[in-house]
């Protein structure tokens, strides 16, 4: 019998995929992850199904939409009856370990009922409001409060090393959720390691071209945020060291990935919660037993599709009811549907050439899950515009390209639980 893994979630948030070496970001602060995303899959195409962090965190736990678990924005708490990751890897005889940030639960601390499966408990439901930079309170199981030391990011990890380092007779199945690179909502402010920040800015490297032409808040967080991912990355190292040096590493699979992008105030008001490719997608790699060196997905791949990978690869048959596809299985789509709330209702398509989003008519973001009208809003070619920066959806030309990708994304929409709505032509333009 072919010995079961362990597996290991690397989960960060509000991460955006060019902030990674293989994605060409030219500050070189992400070695171990380009290394390591060498010696595994990794995975090029990869984005979020809902670019707000509760929306997604379900959708990862549980492998369901929104339209399925009714977890369609933050401040709801999934369902009890929703079965997670830590329910299935434990009932597969895992020792199953939640470390960091929540943000599915009702309160905080996490009621014993809402840590979804998860035997040893170490968390936050809203991290970003019991911590900062270098103050780190999490809370046991019982409620009982932990006050970690040092920077943020290394608490947690030091947290996750010493749980993993025990001595257990069963594979170990571990979700690590750091906050970092989200903003510190009481500041709004980005808070790096300290030096780090200044370092980099003294680098005075060129910043993503979709930053570069619309600004936002660019200029002033940028490199606070890429300072956290530089401790977010040396964290990933001394994990995969730690691994290592118990003889674990190629017995793990590690998984990394984030719960969505940040545009910094670029597309609405705030950080996140739009179609554009600085949300939705995020940098991922899968390494570990069942993952080829070099390999990458001959699709895109959403958040979505994660929870039956996990699974496929430890050996668990994904249930039924998770409505991704494995990366390990045959075929899959060859496209993206995205959920959009709080800022409002959206429901996106993303192709390798298109991006389209309909918006719901009607409705407030934070208030209706979805809408029976919506209006074109947005239609991006990826090919001649990969930073969005021309937005064609009244171009009278591209008529019969809208009609398509209309069609396409109101069956995906059927797909995924939501009634068939009606969806009006945006305007023309010319």
């Amino acid at each position: 019998m072919r010995k079961r893994p362990n597996v290991l979630v690397f989960f960060t948030d509000q991460q955006r995929w060019d902030t990674v070496g293989r994605h060409g970001n030219p500050l070189n602060i992400t070695p171990n992850f380009d290394h390591l995303s060498r010696e595994g899959c990794f995975v090029r195409e990869s984005f979020t199904c809902q670019p707000v962090c509760t929306p997604a965190r379900a959708a990862l736990q549980t492998g369901r939409y929104q339209s399925r678990t009714g977890v369609y924005r933050n401040d709801i708490t999934l369902p009890l009856e929703e079965h997670t990751l830590g329910h299935h890897f434990r009932e597969h005889g895992y020792s199953t370990g939640y470390i960091g940030k929540w943000h599915l639960a009702s309160d905080n601390p996490v009621p014993k009922d809402e840590q979804a499966g998860y035997d040893y408990w170490l968390a936050s439901n809203i991290l970003e409001f019991t911590s900062t930079a270098y103050e780190t309170t999490v809370y046991e199981a019982d409620g009982t409060p932990q006050n970690l030391p040092g920077y943020r990011v290394d608490a947690l990890t030091d947290a996750a090393i010493r749980w993993m380092d025990q001595s257990r007779d069963d594979p170990f199945f571990l979700f690590l959720s750091f906050l970092e690179p989200h903003h510190q909502n009481q500041t709004d402010d980005y808070p790096a390691p300290s030096g780090i920040e200044s370092w980099l800015q003294g680098r005075n490297p060129e910043l993503p071209e979709d930053l570069k032409t619309l600004g936002g808040t660019s200029a002033e967080h940028y490199f606070g945020y890429m300072g956290m991912i530089s401790r977010l990355d040396a964290a990933l190292g001394r994990i995969a060291d730690m691994l290592r040096s118990r003889g674990m590493l190629d017995d793990t699979i590690v998984l990394f990935s984030s719960d969505h992008g940040c545009h910094f105030k670029t597309r609405n008001d705030e950080y996140k919660r739009s179609c554009h490719e600085a949300s939705i997608r995020v940098p991922t790699f899968i390494r570990g037993p069942g993952f080829e060196p070099g390999s990458e997905p001959d699709r895109p791949v959403s958040l979505i599709d994660l929870p039956p990978t996990l699974l496929d690869a430890a050996g668990i048959t994904p249930p039924d009811e998770m409505q991704g596809r494995s990366i390990l299985s045959d075929g899959g789509p060859q496209d993206i549907f995205i959920q959009i709330s709080e800022s409002h209702v959206g429901r996106a398509l993303r192709t390798g050439r298109w991006k389209y989003e309909i918006s719901g008519e009607g409705v407030d973001g934070w208030d209706d899950s979805g809408a029976s009208t919506y209006r074109e809003a947005f239609l991006y070619d990826l090919e001649t515009d990969p930073h969005e920066l021309n937005n064609l959806v009244g171009d009278p030309g591209l008529t019969d390209v809208r009609a398509g990708l209309r069609e396409r994304l109101l069956e995906r929409m059927v797909e995924a639980g939501e009634d068939r709505p009606e969806v009006l032509a945006a305007e023309m333009t010319g």
